[in-house]
């Protein structure tokens, strides 16, 4: 488990050795720092470690806002290490993706991150189906993803004994990791190159500064002020913001855009009971249909020996709310009132209704996943986690599909890059985005 300073009743802690510490009080001045990365979730560690090793003449901070580091998105996901199979050829998903995916394999491989590449099947159970697979495989071709090749259903029950299907896709270089021990250690990496981690800091206002703090000899070397809800303070000089579910509120409170607006999707899991694990060895997976905005139920092997069902795709009525009534009016309201998010359900009204109606009848799920193994039954099953995903929207009611970086204009804005969009396989792409992003802030702050 990494050590972290926290910014609470007991603020001042040895992070490790080496590493930089500071005794944050409320309302004191936490420190100066060059950068400053908000966001302590798998691409704000990702990013800041691949910064601090590029600079490490230079001081940077991280700041998260709960006690631990990478509790929500990165600590709720499935645990995939994607291929890059989906994702438009060209786009900055399918490059990240297809890097990041052997990026991850030896970071692991080095770290001793323990991971299964488990392989994964895209299978049609209808024939109409078939073309879209083909499709898939030529996009994955396209991609430079490795190994892929099209199976019947013979090579299906080769792969998957329990599972039933006409065709498959078959990706073998899809694996299996968890993504929360793998964020921990790029924490890790990033402490034990100098970096300072403020936990228990939730930014409530990026702002520029009027004067040096008291005491200070150093001006206005330091231009911005980062402060915490809590009253304390962090100045530095350059800002990168990695919100997640929060990174377009981030945005505005830097004076930079509040578009493209972040509205959460809750997705719930099922979970095999472990006597039944044996119907499944590697993920499989639905050929996505074009008509719904998410890829559908699957089954997804753990590294704990678990396999995960699921999950469906609801509005959260919080953008926290990992638990089917935890609600935040505010959260909701402002939502709701967005005019993406109407459009967006009036074009996917049916598909929505559905999605609420297997979250809460746990049969209804079942009977889809029956489609792929047969002999699953509703009594093989249990309600497992959820997760929340921060889902980029723009005013036509478009998922944003595709990683987004900007900044402002002005003093302050042209002082800060915010990570706007990072989407599913942000987890697998995370060691490639960190790439682009310590070349974007290298070039924009002449680092």
């Amino acid at each position: 488990m990494i050590r972290t300073l926290g910014t609470g009743p007991v603020c001042a802690r040895l992070l490790s050795q080496g590493s930089k510490s500071k005794a944050c009080r409320a309302a004191h001045h936490c420190g100066s720092f060059d950068v400053a990365v908000v966001g302590g979730g798998i691409v704000g560690l990702a990013s800041a470690r691949e910064l601090i090793l590029r600079h490490p003449n230079i001081s940077f901070a991280l700041l998260e806002k709960e006690k631990e580091l990478a509790l929500h998105q990165t600590g709720h996901n499935s645990g995939v290490i994607h291929s890059g199979i989906y994702y438009t050829p060209g786009s900055l998903k399918a490059q990240l993706c297809v890097r990041g995916a052997t990026l991850t394999y030896q970071y692991c491989q080095k770290k001793g991150v323990p991971f299964k590449r488990c392989g994964k099947l895209i299978v049609a159970v209808e024939r109409e189906e078939i073309p879209r697979l083909k499709a898939l495989y030529e996009r994955g071709q396209k991609n430079n993803v490795r190994d892929l090749r099209l199976v019947d259903a013979k090579g299906i029950r080769e792969k998957e004994p329990y599972c039933r299907g006409i065709m498959a896709l078959d990706s073998p270089y899809t694996g299996i990791v968890d993504w929360r021990v793998v964020a921990l250690t790029y924490g890790k990496d990033f402490q034990e190159a100098g970096g300072t981690v403020l936990t228990s800091f939730e930014a409530s206002d990026i702002t520029l500064a009027a004067e040096s703090p008291a005491g200070s000899t150093e001006g206005l070397k330091y231009p911005i002020i980062i402060r915490s809800s809590k009253g304390q303070e962090v100045r530095c000089r350059f800002v990168l913001a990695c919100g997640g579910l929060y990174s377009d509120r981030l945005s505005e409170m830097s004076g930079c855009s509040s578009e493209p607006r972040i509205i959460p999707f809750r997705g719930d899991y099922l979970v095999l009971k472990p006597e039944k694990n044996y119907l499944v060895r590697g993920n499989i997976y639905p050929v996505p249909n074009p008509r719904f905005p998410f890829l559908g139920v699957h089954f997804t092997p753990r590294m704990d020996g678990s396999v995960w069902l699921g999950p469906n795709a609801v509005l959260a009525f919080k953008r926290e709310g990992y638990k089917l009534y935890d609600f935040n009016a505010q959260e909701f309201i402002n939502a709701l009132s967005y005019r993406g998010l109407q459009r967006l359900v009036l074009k996917n009204i049916v598909y929505g209704v559905g999605e609420m109606y297997r979250g809460v009848f746990t049969g209804a799920q079942v009977k889809i996943l029956q489609k792929f193994i047969p002999e699953l039954s509703p009594s093989d099953v249990l309600r497992g986690s959820s997760g929340v995903r921060a889902q980029a929207l723009d005013a036509e009611g478009n998922l944003v599909d595709d990683f987004v970086f900007d900044g402002g204009k002005g003093e302050l804005g042209s002082r800060v890059m915010h990570v706007r969009n990072a989407p599913s396989p942000a987890a697998t792409s995370s060691l490639a985005i960190a790439e682009m992003v310590a070349d974007e802030l290298g070039k924009r702050f002449q680092l």
